[in-house]
């Protein structure tokens, strides 16, 4: 498993006292609020101070980051933070940095590709590059995902339910 997770990403500096604009990959922009210390580009910042700012933005102050100037040199990169620093994770839920990498399979075991990326959103849209390189993009629409085995590396597809949402692409 990975020891840091990947919590929001720096869109642009926010005013002139060094605040930056983030946007949440959290399943809630006020779980940003539980960090006291994040990662960016392996580099450690005490979180001084979080404010939701609408949807899943939130305004963020770094120690150390004192000026519009500092905050622009952040932009673009993540922030990132211990997996031992995050809030515990209700039942059934996980953190995309472990569900990356699975192997996603049809309720009847028929492979399907592997797990290579999950964008975040209302519904998370999952990427799955297929054996001959094409890719099956699909939201985790209701009813798509019949479960998911972290332990054992494989996520469980609805094929009817695939077919329906589902979008292959080079």
């Amino acid at each position: 498993m990975e020891e840091f997770l990947t919590v929001a990403k720096i869109v642009k500096p926010q005013g002139i006292r060094g605040e930056i604009k983030v946007i949440s990959m959290t399943d809630s922009v006020e779980d940003l609020t539980e960090f006291t210390k994040v990662y960016i580009g392996g580099n450690p910042y005490k979180v001084l101070n979080v404010r939701p700012c609408g949807g899943d933005c939130a305004i963020v102050a770094l120690g150390g980051v004192c000026d519009r100037n500092a905050a622009e040199l952040l932009r673009g990169y993540n922030l990132e933070a211990k997996r031992d620093d995050a809030p515990p994770l209700p039942d059934g839920r996980f953190y995309i940095a472990d569900v990356i990498g699975c192997m996603a399979i049809t309720e009847g075991g028929a492979e399907v590709g592997k797990v290579v990326s999950i964008t975040p959103a209302r519904t998370d849209i999952y990427d799955v590059e297929k054996a001959d390189g094409t890719h099956l993009t699909f939201p985790a629409a209701e009813g798509v995902i019949e479960n998911i085995d972290v332990e054992g590396g494989v996520i469980t597809l609805n094929k009817k339910r695939l077919s329906e949402v589902g979008l292959e692409s080079k």
